[in-house]
């Protein structure tokens, strides 16, 4: 039996406490999945590693994150949730403290497990946490303040590890989660409250082999999608044999979830036809909010020669935009506005954003002409994110609703992994079909190629180059041109089909039966 919703709900003074500690801790575990994303060079020369070596840092924490988010749910009911929460706050300081004193590569690599570990259990408890301590009226605007904390996150990391990096050095990454990790657990213990749960498993009823075939499916998945790029997919055997790995694990886990008379995730919830679209358009919101986080950095770095600071500040105007839309949006949840005609906006919205990208992306695109596209893309964010979860959960009951919650918050996760996995794939192979059509028109018999290599060799000569360096010099600058070009075009591409599978979304609504008008998002979510 659950504690009842009422005794959960708080007042004034202490509502304010509790959700300040739970948006931090949110804001915690999301900063660091982009913080160390600018910082990898750094640690690469200090620790002595290869850049394969040191993209690990970033593998760890997500397939420990995405492993813990399903099981968040029954860690809760076995340990109560105040001490899981406090647990999982304590492990993620402690293994940030020892991120920032590692000694090699893979000392760095093993304690990134461990706070991934720690993180992934604080998204999914504070979403709960948050929402419990609202009474059900207002549970649309506890969605908004916990959705302006995941939407802010991932944008608030690359300028703050910029900066950080620039000023100090990367063990700082790690070591300012310290002082917020020691405030948010003495906050924990004195101020959140754990409903009251029925008997505890003993340890042989533990669900084992659940844990062991779902480690093995999201971990495996997790390791493909990061390092099949780099790895060139199924030409490389390790890529093919986690593969296998993961598929024979998602069913071994399908079959012990549904026969096991006490399953570590509740399968059966998907029955929920409601739950079941939430969560595919949650693996959308992530593919869009993660994907277009990764690509415009990458492309302003890359394409504009941007500074790590300069290219995540550009992404901040776009989060202040979604942060002012969630309270709004949590208004009109509450005055009854229906969440599909939100969603299929917000859907619309997020291609507009794409298009837009797609018309204003050159070799010299500044600021001014990436900034409204950005405020409209944080548009589309802060009408997605929070009727999303709130249409997802909205036809579920009792604790339902927190194993509904594990979903979303996996499928997000989830999406955002195959987002980066497959625009950086297209990306690559975009990238070698431009440079192969645009040297095919670069034909050395016509006459407006043959002048532009003499008007670069005459420049090159006028510094001092004599007329066969001067050559040399200008077929490497034709070739850089045709390299930032195809690449340029490739952006292009990746911004067109990132729009297009955001309008193909839009019938997916019309699935959705109405749920209660004003959502109980957090009706016993444990």
């Amino acid at each position: 039996m659950v504690q009842s919703d009422d005794s959960l709900v708080e007042y004034g003074f202490r509502r304010v406490i509790i959700t300040i500690t739970a948006v931090l801790c949110a804001l915690l575990e999301i900063v660091d999945t982009t913080i160390v994303n600018v910082a990898l060079n750094n640690m690469r020369g200090s620790l002595g590693a290869t850049l394969t070596d040191v993209a690990w840092v970033i593998t760890a924490y997500a397939i420990a994150n995405v492993i813990v988010i399903p099981m968040t749910s029954w860690l809760s009911q076995q340990f109560g949730r105040k001490n899981y929460f406090a647990a999982s706050i304590i492990l993620f300081t402690l293994s940030s403290f020892l991120c920032g004193n590692a000694t090699n590569i893979w000392e760095l690599v093993a304690f990134r497990f461990l706070q991934g570990l720690g993180g992934g259990a604080l998204l999914v408890t504070a979403q709960t946490i948050i929402t419990e301590s609202y009474p059900i009226a207002k549970r649309g605007m506890a969605q908004a303040i916990y959705g302006m904390g995941v939407i802010v996150g991932p944008t608030l990391g690359p300028p703050l590890g910029g900066y950080i990096v620039d000023h100090f050095s990367w063990p700082y990454i790690f070591y300012i989660n310290i002082p917020i990790g020691i405030i948010a657990t003495i906050l924990t213990f004195i101020f959140v409250k754990s409903p009251k749960y029925g008997e505890k498993l003993a340890a042989n009823q533990v669900d084992w082999w659940g844990i062991v075939f779902l480690a093995s499916f999201i971990g495996s998945l997790q390791f493909v999608l990061e390092h099949g790029q780099q790895d060139d997919w199924f030409n490389d055997n390790l890529i093919v044999a986690l593969s296998i790995l993961s598929v024979f694990g998602l069913f071994a886990f399908i079959w012990r979830e549904t026969t096991y008379k006490f399953p570590i995730v509740n399968l059966s919830v998907l029955k929920d036809t409601n739950l079941r679209v939430g969560t595919v358009m949650c693996f959308i919101l992530g593919f869009g909010l993660y994907g277009s986080t990764f690509i415009i950095p990458i492309y302003t770095q890359s394409v504009l020669g941007w500074s790590a600071t300069d290219a995540g500040l550009l992404l901040i105007p776009s989060s202040i935009t979604t942060g002012i839309m969630m309270p709004m949006i949590g208004k009109m949840i509450q005055r009854g506005i229906p969440q599909a005609y939100m969603v299929a906006a917000g859907f619309l919205v997020f291609f507009g954003f794409s298009f837009w990208m797609n018309n204003v992306l050159t070799p010299d695109t500044g600021v001014e002409h990436m900034f409204w596209p950005l405020i409209l893309r944080g548009i589309g964010l802060g009408l997605l994110f929070v009727p999303i979860t709130t249409l997802s959960l909205s036809t579920l009951k009792g604790k339902s609703i927190g194993e509904g919650a594990a979903f979303t918050g996996m499928m997000r996760q989830l999406g955002g992994s195959f987002g980066i996995a497959i625009i950086t794939t297209f990306i690559a192979r975009f990238n070698q079909e431009h440079r192969i059509d645009l040297l095919a028109n670069l034909n050395p018999t016509k006459y407006n190629v043959q002048e532009r290599i003499l008007a670069l060799q005459k420049g090159f000569m006028s510094k001092g180059f004599t007329a066969d360096q001067a050559m040399n010099k200008a077929y490497q600058a034709m070739d850089y041109g045709v390299m930032k070009q195809a690449a340029v075009l490739s952006y292009m591409d990746v911004f067109m089909w990132l729009g297009i599978l955001f309008l193909v979304c839009i019938p997916f609504v019309l699935v959705i039966k109405k749920g209660k008008k004003k959502v109980d998002v957090g009706e016993a979510m444990h």
